[in-house]
């Protein structure tokens, strides 16, 4: 078996390169449906000095803070940090991470560093993750017959 690993690896790689994802399910020639955004997922360790930042903080800062500069939506995601500390143990927090899509503007990425930099300010913490990547987002719309359109 061994010996044919690297003819089934190469034949694996042949088909995953053929393959094709299936389209949005995307209404035919609306392009408004579609736009070049910018995703930016920001996680939050939610212990601080003071102890663990609490639901009522969290939906707090939340309200305050990113809503009004993220209005038209998010997407917020409870999570599990992980890291290996300076200790060299596996460390781990509760967390929460936010999906931001918006347009990629000097704007848009200085309200997204002012979160980071409140949170950071307001529970004492010593960093918060940005992970930022291009994004095509397309508001995916029932199609003619579908069982969800009235």
């Amino acid at each position: 078996m061994s010996r044919h690993l690297p003819l089934l690896a190469a034949s694996l790689c042949a088909l995953t390169a053929c393959a094709t994802l299936a389209p949005l399910p995307v209404k035919p020639g609306d392009p408004s449906a579609c736009s070049e955004r910018r995703q930016d997922r920001v996680l939050f360790g939610m212990n601080s000095p003071d102890g663990p930042v609490s639901e009522t903080q969290w939906q707090a800062f939340l309200a305050e803070v990113v809503t009004p500069r993220f209005p038209a939506g998010l997407t917020v995601y409870q999570a599990k940090g992980q890291w290996r500390g300076d200790s060299g143990q596996v460390e781990q927090e509760d967390s929460r991470a936010i999906d931001l899509i918006h347009a990629d503007t000097a704007e848009e990425r200085k309200r997204v560093v002012e979160v980071a930099d409140e949170y950071k300010r307001r529970f004492k913490q010593e960093a918060v993750l940005i992970v930022s990547t291009p994004a095509r987002a397309c508001f995916a719309q029932a199609r003619a017959g579908s069982r969800h359109e009235s």
